[in-house]
């Protein structure tokens, strides 16, 4: 059972997020904008990751710079992921998430955290063809593509930098140690998005509430699951390509429980499913050639 740990956390990681990512999408519905919901969800974040407090390790005060930079990391990568599900289709921004598959691989080889095999890189070539294929319309007409494509891969670039970074600097400090000083960053560097709320938190509609906090425990608790792997297993490349099977699961959640959560990107049409099914069948191609 240990040995399939580095393959099951992503992989749960990965199914946690797309149901998060339904409900927070759902609150969208509902106004909650995206400073709202970035705040809350980063001070969830950082509630879930004192969990590992447990854990233990060594507090380095001098390098208290090392989590507070993951931290802004951390930050910008959230609220760019929450544009992106609020300005555009789930199906679309999560599969353009994956494309930090490729920017983890280009990022470890660059710091020299550890080599990248060429059986990684094709992995990583495999599973950015899939997420192209994956997003062809196919004619069909969805809004705000461009500016998803954009919010989400930037939001990628950030959590790419974010993991070879945590996986280059967290063990000195253990677990228990760097990853909730860090989301204690997160949580006091979100103040500053409070200025740019429409509205106090206090004025969220009674209705957005469920949703909200559903996405955001389940994506706060996704994080810890996923960062878990990186700082224990040490192979962030490996982990982002399981992980990158997230864009297969939101397009399969889209089409078959879309309508719990009053999402309408279930009605695109088979064009766009065809296309989706061969990003599906390369994306299965990369998982397996980590798994082999």
């Amino acid at each position: 059972m240990e040995a399939a740990l580095p393959l099951i956390l992503p992989f749960s990681a990965a199914l946690l997020y797309v149901v998060g990512a339904l409900l927070v999408k759902r609150s969208g519905d509902f106004g909650v904008g995206v400073w709202r919901t970035a705040f809350l969800s980063n001070l969830t974040s950082a509630l879930i990751f004192q969990l590992l407090l447990p854990l233990g390790g060594t507090f380095h005060p001098e390098l208290l710079w090392q989590p507070a930079l993951v931290g802004v990391l951390f930050l910008l990568g959230q609220l760019l992921n929450y544009v992106a599900l609020q300005r555009g289709d789930v199906s679309v921004a999560t599969p353009v998430l994956g494309v930090k598959i490729v920017l983890v691989a280009l990022f470890t080889t660059l710091l020299h955290t550890q080599g990248v095999s060429a059986k990684l890189w094709a992995a990583a070539a495999l599973s950015s063809l899939a997420i192209a294929l994956l997003n062809r319309t196919g004619g069909a007409k969805r809004h705000h593509v461009g500016s998803t494509i954009c919010y989400a891969g930037s939001s990628a670039a950030m959590f790419a930098l974010f993991d070879v970074l945590v996986q280059k600097w967290a063990p000195a400090w253990g677990a228990g140690r760097f990853l909730p000083v860090m989301l204690g960053f997160v949580a006091v560097f979100s103040v500053a998005l409070i200025p740019f709320f429409h509205a106090p938190v206090k004025a969220i509609p009674r209705g957005a509430w469920p949703w909200l906090m559903g996405g955001c425990v389940l994506i706060g608790f996704q994080s810890l699951v996923f960062v878990m792997a990186i700082v224990k297993f040490r192979n962030a490349t490996a982990a982002n390509v399981i992980y990158s099977s997230r864009g297969l699961w939101s397009v399969a959640a889209v089409w078959a429980i879309g309508h719990w959560f009053a999402n309408r990107e279930q009605h695109l049409g088979a064009s766009v499913l065809r296309w989706r099914l061969v990003g599906a069948a390369l994306m299965m191609a990369a998982i397996a050639l980590v798994l082999v």
